[in-house]
């Protein structure tokens, strides 16, 4: 019988420090921006009476939370591992992640709560300021997305999807403030103002429920959306020489950083370095996968551990 561990990872590092400094650029940009505006729309919200101003105010202030977060948690991934913390701050980048999803349902929260009670007894605004503070607000908002979305940092790291899905509500809300405003001006109806509010939030609520939902999935160790864990399987045991597969685990520790451990039950124990080899170059070319951890066993060690629920 024999025991053989295999570690791959010689492609990680390097890709996730390169999309780390693009990130840190594009996330500061954008919070110089965001914090431009908050101000803007805060003064105008108050001297409009416009809770559409107001409510996308408030998402503004999560916005420049979420994006020093986000920054705080760059700089926290760029530390090197420890002794204590072999994985060394990687996962900071989730947890930003997780708290901008929260705050993001706080934040729509407030809003469905103030649209209420604005919804009761509808004040006066000011439509004219109002569609002019918006109107920046939004031509600033659709420039922060564009920065955070160049490349595929967006898509990729949850850090900067979070950061990205702030903005893009934001950018929905000024157009939302400004839709209400040309309604008041033109109308005088001013329950548009709440109800306008209230979509406003609905929209920062369906996309907060996607980020913590994938955020809640990572840190829960889940398989990574785009790999199906069957194929991987499948394409292990194609390898000549390979009889069995079992403890197969695949899982996210960062964006850019994906895992994978193993058992791999052959018959013959002089075959193990070459099957070693031909596994990391299937794991690596047909999934992606680089920081690889495998075990070479002949004989299954653990013939019941896929069926056990407490281990």
């Amino acid at each position: 019988m024999s025991d053989k561990h295999h570690h791959d990872h010689h492609h990680h590092g390097f890709g996730h420090h390169h999309h780390g400094h693009g990130d840190k650029r594009s996330l500061t940009v954008a919070l110089l921006i965001t914090g431009g505006i908050l101000i803007a729309e805060l003064v105008g919200g108050i001297i409009t009476n416009s809770l559409a101003l107001l409510s996308d105010a408030a998402h503004m202030l999560s916005d420049v939370a979420s994006l020093g977060l986000s920054l705080l948690a760059i700089w926290f991934a760029s530390k090197p591992a420890t002794l204590q913390r072999t994985f060394g701050f990687y996962r900071a980048e989730v947890l930003a992640a997780l708290i901008n999803a929260v705050t993001l349902v706080v934040v729509s929260l407030y809003i469905f709560w103030e649209a209420y009670e604005r919804f009761q007894n509808p004040p006066e605004v000011q439509s004219g300021l109002m569609i002019l503070v918006a109107s920046i607000g939004l031509v600033a908002n659709l420039l922060s997305a564009w920065v955070l979305s160049r490349g595929e940092s967006h898509q990729h790291n949850l850090n900067v999807r979070g950061a990205f899905l702030h903005v893009l509500g934001d950018a929905l809300g000024s157009a939302g403030a400004i839709v209400a405003g040309l309604i008041m001006m033109f109308t005088g109806w001013y329950y548009a103002d709440p109800i306008m509010s209230a979509a406003i939030g609905l929209l920062v609520l369906v996309g907060s429920y996607r980020l913590l939902k994938d955020t809640v999935h990572v840190l829960l160790e889940g398989t990574p959306p785009h790999l199906d864990l069957e194929k991987v399987k499948k394409a292990m045991l194609g390898i000549t020489g390979v009889q069995q597969v079992h403890d197969l685990h695949v899982w996210t520790v960062s964006s850019c950083f994906i895992s994978m451990s193993g058992h791999v039950v052959i018959q013959d124990q002089t075959e193990g370095q070459r099957v070693l080899r031909q596994l990391e170059l299937v794991l690596r070319e047909k999934f992606g996968l680089s920081h690889t951890t495998i075990q070479i066993e002949t004989e299954n060690l653990h013939p019941n551990k896929e069926e056990c629920t407490h281990c």
